[in-house]
């Protein structure tokens, strides 16, 4: 989205937009906190992430039924096709709680965010999307980002490099669910792609959940409220901030909460969990990061 692709905004209309866009990125990047604090399994997690937030979604599209210009699906297969990012999503889901638990809030969400790296080379090799020396460049950077962020060469093999690793995993994932989504954008609008999507992670996080976690349901009010927060706030409430936002703001404006979501979760991480960041680790970040805004541009 370019700036003449942007809806007509005032001054007004401009810092609102900004304002959601920051507070989406805020929502967005406390999400681990929500996902280590829960009294569930990272699955069981998962899935009342997606399950729970159906309901926010299901309500505002009740609300606004009578704006819908898209067709509902009619087939078969545009069911399966609406369905098949929330495939993605619920691996993507999986993979990033779990490497929350295993590795730290900052990797684990910093690691995340290679998603667009992923999302260009795979539509390169899928839809022949262009791959320009500024992407190379910017994948080279992050590549290198990632080694100071694990303390250097001679640390990779490590610690949670188990964890890290994970969390590439799910980077692979989301960006399969961006792709997804980025095809079905063409007939279908971002609210029932949401709902497609919640839905069916959903549906393939709950068999699992069931088999692998010992314990589903959350203990306590705490626990509930603990779930509720992460599929409201983080996962409805960010998401929809953010996409009111960039209907306003050109797109260049999502880097701002690429920034904002691992240097949110790293502060939470380090005044809730008590997770240190060191010298090493805050300087890799900061090169992962330019390494993926750099690759982006390009």
């Amino acid at each position: 989205m370019t700036q003449s692709q942007t809806l007509p905004t005032s001054a007004a209309t401009n810092q609102l937009a900004l304002l959601a866009l920051v507070v989406g990125g805020i929502a967005i990047g406390s999400s681990p906190i929500f996902v280590r604090l829960s009294e569930v399994g990272p699955l069981a997690t998962a899935f009342w992430r997606v399950a729970l937030a159906l309901i926010p979604l299901t309500v505002f599209s009740l609300l606004n039924r009578s704006k819908s210009s898209d067709a509902p699906p009619r087939t078969l297969g545009d069911c399966l096709l609406l369905s098949l990012p929330g495939v993605f999503l619920a691996i993507d889901l999986a993979a990033w709680h779990l490497s929350v638990h295993i590795t730290s809030v900052a990797n684990a969400t910093l690691l995340a965010n290679l998603a667009p790296v992923f999302v260009t080379i795979f539509g390169r090799l899928l839809f022949g999307f262009a791959i320009t020396r500024i992407f190379t460049a910017g994948l080279a950077i992050a590549a290198i980002g990632v080694v100071v962020l694990k303390g250097g060469p001679a640390a990779m093999g490590g610690g949670d490099l188990l964890g890290d690793a994970v969390a590439v995993f799910a980077a692979i994932f989301y960006a399969g669910y961006i792709l997804a989504i980025g095809r079905l954008r063409t007939r279908y609008d971002t609210l029932r792609i949401m709902q497609w999507g919640s839905a069916s992670a959903a549906f393939c996080l709950l068999p699992a959940s069931l088999f692998l976690e010992p314990v589903l349901l959350p203990s306590s009010v705490d626990g509930w409220a603990n779930v509720f927060g992460l599929a409201f706030l983080t996962h409805a409430g960010g998401q929809a901030l953010i996409t009111y936002a960039l209907a306003y703001l050109p797109a260049a404006f999502s880097s701002l909460t690429l920034l904002l979501q691992p240097v949110v979760a790293a502060l939470l991480a380090w005044g809730l969990l008590d997770e240190s960041l060191g010298v090493m680790q805050a300087i890799g970040g900061l090169i992962v990061l330019a390494g993926i805004l750099i690759a982006r541009r390009g």
